[in-house]
């Protein structure tokens, strides 16, 4: 939605309010190293040969107070790197992670830049990162850029979520580089030429787990403090202890975010793929879109990951490694608090919050509000026990059972309405079959037993089941066609994930299950880390 006070983006001023406010270095913007005692390194983008503007965001860019005006072309010039406009000051952040469960040392921002901040209308600063902008001091081995192909699900995907009521980054823009891209998309020894692409990511602040995690482990507590600082005077203002409650205070704070945004993942079916310490963010959001996928038929130990062999990351794991990556941030904080049991604490506090708030959420996904008894919980672990019997599509699922009359059941069968979200309606396990009619008749009885009308349940599960998610194969369609020039799906795909809880029959095409043939096609089941 255009915003009426809205600023041409060559003319938006810019501010380095995270450069300003911590240490840096400016040393060889390229050249890979260990960067010591710095939040940050000085990292021009490298300039591409043929920018072009594929995607923009009127809706962020409304409430960032921003519009493309009549000048595509120059906005994909300063997207793409190209150009700086007054304020910017493009930098890479510095920070380390446990991947995997190991920790990795330095990582930093390999290919992410940071080209500097604005203020928006509503009086919230917003930083503006590029990500395939070019090598960095974090660069490592790799080339700096991005593909088509990960970037176009980036831009769609971080929309999608805050359309679908999911804290993440958002994006802004999505600028193709004119320049091929060398990737072994398969990791078999068999690199391929793909377009470049640049995504501009868009957040409060990008700073992650690991940003801590390198001080700590190199013992630079003077660093630690001041980015802890730095976090808490900007971003979680509301605190007011201060000393060693001010910083368990504010771990409280960060494992409540991180436990809701937990509880959004599973109800929306999402995984993430790579939950790194350094793929978390320090606000709650989500970040990081790389090997994402969604639960297409609802199985809990589903990963879209191809690297992720045992599964670390899979769908329900989520919480748990959530939780792991908190004790870590909790021990590269420990020097800051003093007392670990203020800091497990914390870790209370998440566990608490993710049980009360997953609660809630996958309660409204059958339409009920939460009583004191424990009937509700095993209602919800049955029916998703019964799921895993058959192919449900998880998502349609949800949606059809908004639609039945649960205590009105066809004679040995189930509802035709179910139907659509099955793979196989003609030929479903009679155990399936079974299970779930008796649990749709004690559904009901608990219905009645709490005095929900059929249209309080209906408003309750249309407002926590989506009908339309960025599902993988729907994705790659959109990459396949842009790979041509042909932009026509990714703008249909984004028109719809704008609103989607509602099911406009203009999208109907969109919300139906994965098609046979893409069980198994690249790109839409498993997807590797390339990018």
């Amino acid at each position: 939605m255009q915003n009426h006070s809205s600023t041409p983006f060559s003319a938006a001023t810019f501010d380095h309010h995270f450069a300003r406010h911590l240490p840096g270095e400016a040393g060889p913007s390229t050249m890979p190293r260990q960067v010591q005692a710095a939040c940050w390194s000085v990292a021009p983008p490298t300039p591409v040969t043929a920018p072009s503007l594929l995607a923009w965001s009127e809706d962020l860019a409304g409430t960032l107070g921003l519009t493309v005006a009549d000048q595509p072309q120059h906005v994909a010039e300063v997207l793409a790197g190209n150009r700086l406009l007054p304020g910017m000051k493009p930098v890479a952040a510095c920070y380390g992670g446990h991947q995997f469960g190991q920790w990795a040392g330095q990582l930093g921002d390999g290919r992410a830049i940071l080209l500097g901040d604005l203020m928006a209308p509503g009086g919230q600063r917003w930083e503006l990162q590029l990500k395939g902008a070019g090598l960095t001091p974090y660069s490592r081995r790799a080339d700096g850029r991005a593909v088509l192909r990960s970037s176009l699900r980036e831009y769609v995907c971080s929309e999608a979520m805050f359309h679908l009521g999911v804290p993440t980054t958002r994006a802004l823009a999505l600028v193709g580089t004119g320049e091929p891209v060398i990737r072994d998309m398969f990791y078999d020894g068999h690199p391929g030429k793909e377009p470049g692409a640049i995504v501009t990511r868009v957040a409060p602040s990008f700073v992650r787990f690991g940003n801590f995690e390198i001080f700590a482990a190199r013992g630079d507590h003077e660093r630690l403090r001041l980015l802890a600082d730095y976090v808490i005077e900007h971003h979680f203002p509301e605190i007011s202890a201060t000393g060693p409650e001010r910083y368990a205070t504010w771990f409280h704070e960060i494992a409540r975010r991180t436990a809701v945004l937990m509880a959004h993942w599973l109800r929306v079916g999402f995984v993430h793929g790579v939950m790194n310490t350094d793929n978390l963010s320090i606000l709650g959001l989500t970040i990081d879109y790389g090997p994402f996928g969604w639960v297409d038929v609802f199985d809990p130990e589903f990963t879209p990951n191809t690297t992720d062999r045992s599964g670390r990351y899979a769908y329900a794991q989520q919480p748990g490694v959530a939780q792991w990556n908190l004790q870590r941030l909790a021990e590269a904080l420990l020097p800051l608090v003093g007392r670990q049991e203020l800091l497990e604490a914390g870790l209370d506090t998440f566990a608490e919050t993710f049980s009360a708030e997953w609660r809630r959420q996958a309660l409204a996904k059958i339409g009920l509000e939460a009583q004191a008894d424990a009937g509700e919980d095993l209602l919800v672990a049955k029916l998703l026990g019964i799921l895993t019997l058959t192919e449900v599509d998880t998502t349609l699922f949800f949606r059809q059972l908004m639609e039945c009359v649960p205590g009105k059941l066809p004679a040995n069968a189930l509802p035709d309405t179910l139907n659509a979200a099955f793979y196989t309606p003609g030929d479903l396990p009679p155990v399936f079959v079974s299970q779930l009619r008796e649990w749709l008749l004690t559904y009901a009885l608990r219905l009645k037993s709490e005095g929900v009308s059929d249209e309080d349940r209906r408003r309750r599960m249309a407002a926590a089941n989506p009908c339309i998610i960025p599902r993988n194969y729907l994705l790659q369609e959109a990459i396949n066609d842009a790979s041509t020039g042909d932009l026509g799906r990714l703008q249909h795909l984004l028109a719809a994930i704008r609103d989607p809880y509602t099911a406009h029959p203009a999208y109907q095409s969109l919300m139906t299950k994965r098609p046979d043939w893409a069980r198994n096609a690249p790109g839409c089941s498993a997807l590797s880390c390339s990018s």
